[in-house]
């Protein structure tokens, strides 16, 4: 298993996407409209400072979160925040900032500031838009993100299935009238070394094409191409991956019909269904075996000794065997089960004086999210790929089967 936390930070920045190297019309070409803003245009960019390492038993923490916001704080406000990025930071004198780009300087200049701890930097995720994101690895992998949206009306429903074995599959979603969603897709290449970096042009291209295919569509009837398919969310996901894919650097599809639940598809075939569901819970971050003053130097005050209380999201991502004929990974119905059942002593609970499990062990996102992954595993049948746990939006804690860790931000 292997186990991740993730501190989200935000900084503001202009850039000039811009290689000297190269003529106007073909940084326009590489960069589009950007190239031209000779003194900057801005971003408020979002970075998520992914890190690895093991456990502290007596504390259950992989690392003091507070202490990658002011370490890290220091890189941003020194470097990026509220910085003209190609003049105000010496590394972008020869390197255009780019997402990938900024995310891989990033990286480079927080890593070192952790070789203190047991903990170790394993990644940096940056927003730089809704639509548009990075990530950079500790082993150099780079990542490009892009996201877009459409909206289509679709009956859920295999063509090698009856009538009868749809209607009890899908429920009231294989209606012959339809149903519609906006879709909201990932669509993430492969950029690993700085290499392979894609014309704007090319891939905006390439997805305008795709989502107009789709858009304001009936999936069943309007696109000829997916009359043979079933229509199913791991089905599409995986229709959309071989309709971008040109042997390039096409990695994986990320298809969600709603904002709590998607499909995967990734190269090499692979499929992947992930389900987002929230509990209230209150707790207190405390060691008993530690004094007061040390307590709350460790955490602060999270150590409110009349406890504090999180909306918490878990968002469980199951593998497995897909089913050719019926199109589908696993029965959505079962899986919300599943979770709602995992999730359902712990409702509206205070985790450390109502449930087992914290009675004897701080309650940390570190330790919640193996508590969780236990009890869901064992409802899912050993299929759970990946639990992440979102304590707030600036604090993740995720949990990955090592087969699986490559992805280990997104």
């Amino acid at each position: 298993m292997l186990l991740t936390v993730s501190k989200r930070l935000e900084f503001s920045a202009s850039r000039r996407l811009f290689d000297p190297k190269l003529s106007a019309s073909e940084n326009l070409a590489i960069f589009g409209a950007e190239s031209a803003a000779r003194y900057g245009t801005g971003r408020n960019y979002v970075a998520h400072f992914v890190f690895s390492g093991p456990v502290n038993p007596e504390t259950g923490m992989l690392i003091n979160i507070s202490e990658i916001k002011a370490r890290v704080g220091e890189v941003l406000h020194d470097g990026f925040d509220h910085k003209f990025l190609n003049e105000d930071n010496p590394a972008f004198a020869d390197l255009v900032p780019t997402a990938e780009n900024i995310a891989r300087q990033l990286f480079r200049e927080a890593e070192p500031l952790f070789h203190d701890s047991d903990a170790r930097l394993v990644a940096c995720h940056l927003c730089e838009t809704e639509q548009r994101t990075a990530t950079y690895y500790a082993d150099g992998r780079c990542e490009e993100n892009h996201w877009i949206d459409f909206s289509a009306a679709r009956q859920t429903m295999s063509p090698h299935l009856s009538q009868g074995e749809n209607e009890q599959l899908f429920g009231v979603a294989a209606s012959p009238y339809g149903h519609g969603h906006h879709y909201h897709v990932r669509v993430t290449f492969d950029r690993s070394g700085g290499a392979g970096e894609a014309a704007a042009s090319d891939v905006h291209r390439q997805l305008e094409t795709l989502r107009a295919e789709l858009d304001h569509k009936n999936l069943n009837h309007e696109v000829p191409e997916l009359r043979d398919w079933p229509i199913t969310t791991e089905s599409l996901a995986q229709w959309m991956f071989e309709r971008l894919n040109d042997g390039s650097a096409l990695a994986r599809i990320r298809l969600h019909e709603r904002d709590d639940f998607f499909a995967e598809y990734w190269h090499g075939g692979r499929y992947f269904l992930g389900m987002q569901r929230a509990f209230s819970a209150a707790h207190r971050l405390h060691v008993r075996a530690l004094s007061q003053d040390a307590n709350f130097d460790l955490f602060g005050k999270c150590n409110n000794e009349r406890g504090h209380g999180h909306l918490y999201l878990a968002e469980t991502t199951i593998g497995g065997d897909y089913d050719e004929r019926s199109g589908t990974l696993h029965s959505f119905d079962a899986f919300s089960r599943a979770i709602e059942e995992a999730l359902e002593p712990w409702q509206n609970k205070h985790l450390d004086l109502e449930t087992d499990e914290f009675r004897a062990t701080p309650s940390t996102g570190e330790n919640i999210v193996g508590a969780l992954w236990s009890r869901l595993d064992t409802n899912l049948d050993g299929r759970v790929s990946r639990l992440r746990l979102a304590e707030t939006a600036n604090n993740r804690f995720t949990l990955r089967k090592i087969a699986d860790q490559q992805e280990t931000t997104r």
